[in-house]
């Protein structure tokens, strides 16, 4: 009857939506029916699976593409609708898809370490894959980030090999126009904190990149649930945008590496590395200037995140380049995914490509860029196209809010904030040096004066019961740049340095950097003439107690700081060759015009320092870009912050001393105890006094510390880490077991400053475990030590990397072109990689932690074969009784006896032969000392190093009581006359007597 409801279509609807609804909670949406376009996988490797489409038909005369998924995003967004899906529509213009498939990083082997270059190297190896295949130039499209990916690639192959690229919605001038309206004051900020101290510890899960993407348009997300809520009876309805539906609100979503998001926030948010140029892919510098090949941008007219004037930003980060765009009227998802994408985008897209093959008319939708001004204001997102899109989505989403979308901001809001207040309080600062270019602005003294601006109260210096603060160091800095200019010092000189630790020479290291002079850090030995000449230097400052031996060696002294001769300092001054700074008043100096505090670049010279192999004296230049790696390396590495305080055992004339002590302090902001030597008492007792949480060595300085009879672990309680080069496994492992709560962090540097290396979880007693965080990335070479030369691959031609336990040489990638102290070489691994050849023998374990094995000149050549000595002096440091041990090399290359001399502790007279069999037992027969010598003392430098140099004059020890040698089955055996009558060195000892022990 008329006016009466129809019962039937309201039950008929009841149900529909009830058996609809069902289907949506058991299988996650409704059946549309469609089958995934056909695709093979024809290449599969760590980072990437590559999906060739339409693998049945052999594409002669077509056109290839290469599409890249943002790293959030599935690779089947190329592929959500059967029809309107971008590798069916470019199929049907003739060009052939390849899509590159990086799957879900938390279930890939490494996926979660994964970074922004490993993505940009990984689509670079699939354009030469690709290439292969087809003999033919390619073009690369990305959406969103993947366009991104696609510019980089382009950029860092010079556009090599690429036909075009195609992007869809990616952003380039990013700080132009910020996802959502951002500020970029606020913004920047923001990422650079999260980024230094979040995302190097968390990653992004699938439902949160989901959320994430969802809440960039919240009223367009509740919009599309409420429709599809009030059409679940109508199936037909529903089934056309299904596919996409549940691509979006489900499958669409993979998990997203932090460190990727990090290396995304800081090249790209905080310094717009797309924009300025200068980003670092695998270790080389990349600029989009360098693309060359034509480019098509789509861009959205409503799209919030990659907004229309940060997507035009390629017009002129690219000059050199043909762009053109293409404007759709949809947002951010629309531009690839939908109606639109099926019937505007991919369309062009083929068009596009068969217009740059020749083989068609430039289409209509593709027109040049125009310049855009960042100045102009806005978005680039019309008001027009704004109030259109939003007036819509409101009007049909009403006033409705789900209340899955709230709980989902309220759940990211507190996440995001328990993850950034624990990124406070536990992560280094560890920042700024992967952006370091030539033309940085680097150096102590600024890192000096950024700590004055920040915090200008704390404490910085502490030194026999004085406290400075950083302002009181800052002013006493600044009062010695006076004094040196009044002296004539003025940038690029190379000044000597010879103080003692303490503050006055912390001081004037750092005003000869403010100064932009070149601090050239000096000892007291007998080799100061010859480094005044190896450093070019004419002038020395130096404090009373090292005036005689400076006033020795150099015509010119400063004389600065107290001391105990601090009276005949001044007796002595004359006003030219000796000048006492003391007496210059910094208030009367006039400061000439050409006066720059903090010059330094991060290519300049900062400093010079020493190191001696196999007696031989070497420069070590150290720019200002190598002390930063160091500073901001070993702070992050230590975990310093201004909670900490540092006790600084090492001369800063080490390199302990001077970069990874003054250098991570000041990183980290922490608090520096400096003593005046090493003295157990005065150790103990300064360590309680001061609160010393950190403790800095270098080699032997520990070893009287823990060996005084007094020594109680007790009173060092407050120590949480020990940090240093050079300590021996038996007195780590001693600190272990006296000091379990404390760890030790051992830095290994190669002689060139290319490779620095640190074992930063102290998992394994003697291991130098891996490349700091932002240091150059190190591979070891396999190396022929007889011949003296890398060996090379006979098929590849190039350097064969060594295996798992294999020793070679360490080679350390020389991204940073300005920086080159040692020898370089190119094309080693694959074409065009440059890397620093330093002369350090390395191996490394089953995990990739390396393990130091000497020198390539401390090589033992014996006629069995090469021996390494650092794997003995360590297993003989372990021997309960011995104090220190060194091992050197007697005789003649390819005949030469392996020595190892060992010093014993108080109270311990000799040791037995079950005693040194046992500890070496360890390593291969092979590799054990020929002869084990007991004397009575190793000499050691200022650095407590053991200097071996009389010990290889004297050769192979005489037979006595307190040496033994290894007989052919591998036992030690007292060294009589006897037994070394019957030993031929030139064979090995292979005919032994019975002599009583």
């Amino acid at each position: 009857m008329k006016g009466l409801p129809d019962v039937g279509g309201a039950v008929g609807r009841i149900v529909a939506t009830a058996q609809n609804g069902l289907e949506v909670i058991r299988m996650g949406g409704l059946d549309t029916g469609t089958e995934p376009t056909p695709y093979k996988v024809v290449e599969t490797e760590k980072m990437f699976r590559l999906r060739r489409y339409f693998p049945d038909d052999p594409g002669d005369g077509y056109a290839h593409i290469i599409l890249i998924p943002p790293m959030m995003v599935s690779a089947n967004v190329y592929d959500v609708t059967q029809e309107n899906g971008s590798v069916s529509v470019l199929y049907r213009h003739k060009v052939i898809p390849w899509v590159v498939d990086f799957g879900s990083p938390d279930h890939e082997e490494g996926g979660m370490e994964r970074t922004l270059t490993d993505h940009v190297v990984a689509i670079s190896r699939v354009i030469d894959l690709v290439r292969r295949v087809t003999g033919r130039d390619v073009h690369l499209g990305g959406y969103s980030q993947g366009g991104m990916f696609a510019y980089q690639t382009a950029a860092y192959r010079r556009s090599a090999g690429l036909a075009s690229v195609v992007t869809f919605g990616s952003p380039v001038d990013v700080l132009a126009a910020l996802p959502l309206g951002l500020p970029a004051q606020v913004a920047v900020p923001g990422a650079e904190f999260v980024a230094d101290n979040v995302f190097n510890r968390l990653w992004i899960p699938s439902w949160l990149a989901r959320t994430g993407f969802q809440l960039a348009d919240p009223v367009k997300t509740a919009r599309s649930r409420i429709d599809f809520l009030r059409k679940l009876h109508d199936r037909d309805a529903l089934l056309p945008r299904e596919d996409q539906r549940r691509f979006i609100e489900q499958e669409g979503w993979v998990a997203w590496s932090g460190p990727a998001v990090a290396e995304l926030l800081r090249q790209f948010v905080v310094h717009n590395r797309m924009m300025s140029g200068g980003f670092v892919i695998d270790g080389d510098v990349v600029s989009m200037t360098e693309i060359t090949c034509p480019v098509l941008a789509f861009v959205g007219e409503t799209d919030d995140i990659g907004q229309p004037l940060a997507v035009r930003g390629i017009l002129r980060a690219a000059p050199a380049a043909e762009v053109y765009e293409t404007a759709a009227p949809v947002g951010h998802f629309g531009l690839v995914v939908g109606s639109s994408a099926g019937r505007l985008t991919w369309p062009t897209v083929g068009e596009w490509i068969q217009w740059r093959e020749g083989n068609g008319d430039k289409p209509e939708a593709v027109t040049p860029m125009q310049p855009m001004s960042r100045d102009s204001g806005g978005s680039g997102i019309s008001w027009s196209n704004r109030l259109t899109y939003g007036v819509g989505q409101v009007a049909g989403a009403g006033t409705a809010v789900s209340k899955e979308l709230l709980e989902a901001v309220n759940s990211l809001q507190r996440t995001t904030l328990a993850v950034a207040t624990e990124s406070v309080r536990t992560v280094p600062r560890l920042f700024r040096l992967g952006q370091i270019q030539p033309s940085t602005r680097v150096s102590l003294g600024k890192l000096m004066s950024e700590n004055a601006k920040r915090t200008p109260h704390d404490e910085v210096f502490l030194f026999q019961d004085r406290v400075l603060t950083h302002s009181q160091v800052n002013t006493r800095i600044n009062n010695v740049v006076a004094g040196l200019i009044e002296c004539g010092i003025r940038p690029g000189v190379h000044v000597g340095l010879m103080m003692d630790p303490r503050p006055s020479a912390l001081v004037t290291v750092a005003a000869l950097s403010r100064l932009g002079a070149v601090a050239v850090l000096l000892s007291s030995s007998d080799d100061l003439p010859e480094m005044l000449k190896l450093a070019e230097t004419r002038v020395i400052v130096a404090d009373p107690d090292h005036l005689d031996r400076a006033a020795a060696a150099c015509d010119r002294v400063l004389v600065l700081g107290g001391g105990g001769s601090e009276a005949r300092a001044i007796e002595q001054a004359d006003g030219e060759h000796i000048v006492d700074m003391e007496q210059i008043d910094p208030d009367r100096v006039r400061l000439p015009v050409w006066y720059r505090p903090d010059p330094g670049l991060a290519g300049d010279l900062a400093f010079i320092l020493f190191t001696e192999t196999q007696g031989r004296l070497n420069r070590w230049s150290v720019t200002n870009h190598r002390f930063a790696m160091s500073a901001f390396g070993a702070a992050a590495a230590a975990g310093l912050s201004n909670r900490d305080t540092v006790y600084c055992l090492p001369p800063l004339h080490h390199a302990s001393g001077l970069l990874t002590t003054l250098g991570a302090t000041a990183a980290g902001r922490s608090r520096i105890a400096l003593s005046t030597g090493v003295d157990p008492e005065r150790f103990a007792r300064e360590v309680r006094r001061y609160g010393v949480t950190v403790v800095s060595y270098t080699w032997n300085m520990l070893s009287d510390i823990l060996d005084a009879p007094d020594f109680d672990p007790a009173k060092l309680g407050t120590v949480r880490l020990f940090m240093g080069s050079g300590l021996t496994s038996g007195q780590w492992t001693r600190l272990r077991r006296e000091l379990p709560a404390a760890r030790v962090l051992e830095f290994f540097a190669t002689a060139d400053g290319s490779a620095i290396l640190a074992n930063v979880d102290d998992g394994k007693i003697g291991s130098m475990g891996r490349a700091l965080p932002e240091t150059n990335p190190v591979r070891i070479a396999a190396y022929d030590p007889v011949a003296e030369r890398m060996e090379v691959d006979k098929d590849s031609g190039f350097v064969r990397e060594a295996g798992p336990r294999e020793v070679g040489m360490l080679v350390a990638h020389a991204g940073q072109r300005f920086e080159t102290a040692g020898l370089v070489l190119r094309d080693v691994f694959r074409p065009h990689d440059r890397w620093e050849v330093g002369g350090s023998l390395f191996r490394a374990d089953a995990d990739g932690d390396l393990w130091y094995m000497g020198s390539a000149q401390s090589v033992i050549r014996s006629a069995a074969g090469p021996i390494y000595p650092v794997p003995a002096q360590q297993a003989l440091s372990m021997i309960s009784g011995v104090k220190l041990a060194a091992v050197y090399a007697a005789g003649e290359p390819g005949t030469q006896v392996a020595v190892a001399v060992v010093t014993l502790e108080s109270g311990v007279s000799s040791l037995t032969p079950t005693q040194i069999r046992v500890g070496l037992g360890e390593l291969p027969a092979d590799q054990r000392p020929h002869l084990v010598w007991i004397a009575d003392s190793i000499p050691l430098s200022e650095s407590f190093r053991p200097l071996i140099g009389k010990f290889v004059e004297r050769g192979i020890p005489k037979p006595g009581a307190k040496v033994w040698y290894q007989d052919a089955e591998g036992r030690y055996r007292r060294y009589t006359a006897s037994a070394a009558a019957g030993i031929d060195w030139t064979t090995g000892p292979d005919r032994t007597e019975e002599v009583a022990e």
